[in-house]
């Protein structure tokens, strides 16, 4: 027996409405303010605003701006948190990068480490960091090809490297080269900063779209397998950690926040994007620039919550 879209989010018409009301709701709010980390992002459209949502069976139901593209920046780290759980285990990827909150900014120097189970987690720069450079592969450049191929597969189509963000966060990637550094110095990385860097600063600038990130989502909600495609990009055993590690961190220093009020695990980047689960059901993807104090984007934060209390999708 087939499983219905009724029997996952709602009904389709329900769905449907509730991702149109969420939209209309949020697309006249203009709280929040560009990031200024990297120039290249003052210049976004502040009135960008895409809202997705896709089930387990590959159904799709969108809004606004959801096929305009973006930076992945931190979207990224649960799906390269997730290739490299696949390659090395969930076991050892959980020992060696660490998996508690680590009480601090998304970049934040100091709390690389404290404790021999960690306090580096794979949902901040500095575990991400630390992800990277446990991707397989002989080198460098292998890496890269193994790590963009495994985040097309998680969109279901072909993504690329925004070359004009890209040059624009290399030249002005400093925080992220001292953390880069300071793990090097504690002995966390395999292989060089340099290389943990390229990989990191890279996957950040892969170009996505709110749409795909609702796919990706909906891919780890499906037990690793590509509701869209149909192809299994990791282990289901991989999943349930890494939704873990996104309730923990995935909205930096307001997650706790983000569980009380949603329930639901989900990350934020700074390119303005925000990916939530509903395990065993689908995802929401959403993309808006302005962004709020804890770099998490003001409207697709916003929409999402709303969209779960609609559809009762917390799983609390």
């Amino acid at each position: 027996m087939t499983t219905s879209s009724a029997d996952l989010l709602g009904a389709r018409a329900t769905v449907e409405q509730a991702v149109r009301a969420a939209y209309q709701a949020e697309s006249g709010n203009d709280g929040g303010t560009l990031p200024t980390s990297y120039p290249v992002m003052a210049e976004v459209d502040p009135g960008l605003f895409g809202l997705s949502v896709v089930d387990v069976t590959g159904q799709r139901w969108s809004q606004g701006d959801a096929e305009v593209g973006f930076g992945l920046m931190s979207t990224a780290k649960p799906f390269t948190f997730a290739l490299v759980c696949a390659a090395i285990g969930v076991e050892r990827a959980g020992a060696e990068i660490g998996l508690n909150a680590t009480g601090g900014a998304y970049n934040d120097p100091t709390p690389v480490r404290t404790g021999p189970d960690g306090r580096t987690n794979p949902m901040v720069n500095a575990g991400a960091i630390a992800t990277c450079t446990r991707l397989p592969g002989g080198d460098r450049e292998a890496q890269w090809t193994q790590l963009l191929a495994g985040l097309s597969a998680f969109a279901g189509r072909p993504l690329d490297l925004d070359q004009a963000l890209y040059e624009n966060v290399s030249a002005t990637n400093v925080r992220n080269r001292e953390l880069a550094n300071a793990l090097a110095d504690r002995g966390l990385l395999i292989g060089g900063p340099d290389d943990a860097l390229e990989l990191y600063t890279r996957q950040s600038c892969v170009s996505t779209t709110a749409s795909d990130l609702a796919v990706m989502g909906a891919t780890l909600a499906n037990a690793g397998r590509n509701p869209v495609t149909g192809v299994q990009v990791v282990p289901s055993e991989v999943c349930a950690p890494v939704l873990a590690v996104m309730i923990t961190a995935g909205l930096y220093d307001t997650s706790g926040e983000w569980l009380y009020q949603v329930g639901l695990p989900a990350k934020t980047g700074l390119g303005g994007g925000i990916v939530t689960v509903i395990p065993g059901r689908g995802a929401i993807g959403g993309f808006s620039p302005l962004l709020d104090a804890a770099a998490n984007t003001v409207r697709g934060a916003r929409a999402t919550t709303m969209l779960a209390k609609q559809l009762t999708l917390s799983l609390l």
